[in-house]
């Protein structure tokens, strides 16, 4: 990246929120990754702005991501710039029956903020790992419910004009691990979410079943992107993937795991290609057998 770009963006933010060669292993949940040539962490929607503006002018190539639970970085890294919406772009408010946060807000410590104030309708939200901005792109969901049921209003960046812009939950075309922001460029800013009044104790055991279910269910003590592979119709992709055989099977230190084969895992020496082939030893092999295809719920940045 251009020194005169570096230079730029360190006039925008301070000067610990500008990171040069930064290992994305740091950043995901899988524990892998090469380095990202600058890495960045604003703050507010202007650095936000002003950041991605000068980017464009030096057109520079950037990335938008939120805590990394749902990203595979190629070994390699990524020649660009990372923008990172997470712990400098979390507050969460709440007023009345309504909670906003920004996209950076954690969606398990949105579920917490809903239950210290008595509000039901995020419980089932309580172990999903990633960030608010992710949870509403891909429509994230969990125990039967999804994000869409207590989204009120989106507010984005619409980079084609480089406005701050507000959408209604109804304009968001929320389906299956799909919104609005998958079709175009747009960036969550904020979220606004209704809720409604709701018995503390009440809550409190139905988050704490999820979190037993997961914790029973799910391979917590492994790095791991959640379940690797969307839910094809009709299917389930662990099933699918158990019924093919594959239980176990592992390539390098990446291995579909012994107690939920819906999940990848790094058992401690994965390299990114290790798990990248072993999803696409997965995907034939599930092909070959049941002629479904399986597609990817992680997202990929940096491979070529």
């Amino acid at each position: 990246m251009k020194d005169s770009t570096i230079s730029a963006l360190k006039g925008i933010l301070p000067e610990s929120a500008v990171k040069i060669n930064e290992p994305m292993k740091s950043h995901t949940s899988f524990k892998v990754g090469g380095p990202a040539d600058v890495f960045i962490t604003p703050g507010t929607d202007e650095e936000i702005i002003d950041c991605i503006k000068v980017l464009r002018a030096e057109k520079e190539k950037y990335f938008i991501m939120g805590n990394g639970s749902n990203l595979l970085v190629s070994d390699a890294g990524y020649r660009g710039c990372v923008i990172q919406l997470y712990k400098n772009y979390s507050d969460i408010s709440v007023f009345g029956t309504n909670i906003t946060a920004k996209a950076g807000a954690l969606v398990i410590k949105a579920a917490n903020e809903a239950y210290k104030n008595g509000l039901s309708g995020l419980e089932f939200a309580c172990g999903i790992p990633g960030t608010m901005g992710g949870a509403v792109t891909m429509n994230a969901g969990a125990y039967g419910a999804e994000i869409v049921k207590v989204v009120r209003l989106v507010r984005m960046l619409d980079l084609k004009y480089m406005m701050k812009c507000e959408y209604a939950s109804s304009e968001m075309n929320f389906s299956y691990r799909h919104s609005l922001v998958k079709e175009h460029p747009f960036i969550v800013l904020e979220v606004e979410m209704e809720l409604m009044k709701g018995n503390p104790d009440v809550i409190e055991k139905r988050m704490n079943d999820y979190k037993e279910q997961r914790k029973a269910k799910q391979p917590l003590d492994y790095p791991s992107a959640g379940s690797t592979f969307k839910r094809p119709t009709g299917h389930y992709a662990g099933k699918l993937i158990e019924d093919a055989g594959l239980k176990g099977h592992q390539i390098g230190g990446a291995r579909v795991s012994d107690k939920h084969s819906g999940f990848i895992i790094n058992t401690g020496t994965a390299s990114a290609t290790d798990i990248l082939k072993l999803m696409i030893d997965v995907q034939k092999k599930v092909f070959d057998r049941f002629h479904v295809k399986l597609e990817p719920e992680v997202c990929f940045l940096g491979w070529k």
